[in-house]
């Protein structure tokens, strides 16, 4: 009688792992779109100004620079084990290429750190490449770890 109670009970743990992990995963989803979401917000208004689409204002250009500077060092710890299913674009590549990925997050980061110091110019003769360096960044992880 021990023995199945025991084996019940461990049967019960066992399901609330699974379910606690599965949270967590779902958390860590929810955090890095959040965090992406934002970059996307700053990173497409200055873009539409680097474009000419937008009317260049120095002060809010550096502000907007100098967030996505701050958001680019946060996803990383978003990507842990079991969150590469479900509502997520984010490929099980980047588990398996752990450090080609964070590799890719680190440069972003550091890319994200010149483009705030370029944009505390004001000089778009500056300012134009580094933004395109971050876009670069951008795109060698979504052409790579994102569906």
């Amino acid at each position: 009688m021990k023995k199945i109670a025991m084996l019940g009970l461990a049967g019960v743990m066992a399901l609330g792992s699974t379910a606690a992990l599965a949270a967590e995963a779902e958390d860590a989803i929810k955090y890095r779109q959040g965090v992406f979401s934002a970059v996307k917000w700053h990173f497409g208004t200055m873009g539409e100004v680097v474009k000419g689409k937008q009317d260049y204002n120095a002060e809010d250009f550096a502000r907007r620079a100098d967030i996505v500077a701050q958001l680019s060092k946060l996803p990383l710890e978003g990507f842990i084990a079991g969150s590469y299913e479900g509502d997520t674009d984010a490929l099980p590549a980047i588990e398996q290429n752990w450090d080609k990925f964070e590799g890719g997050m680190n440069m972003f980061a550091e890319k994200a750190d010149a483009l705030a110091a370029a944009a505390k110019t004001g000089d778009m003769d500056q300012i134009r490449p580094a933004f395109g360096e971050v876009g670069k960044t951008c795109k060698g992880c979504h052409d790579n770890f994102k569906d």
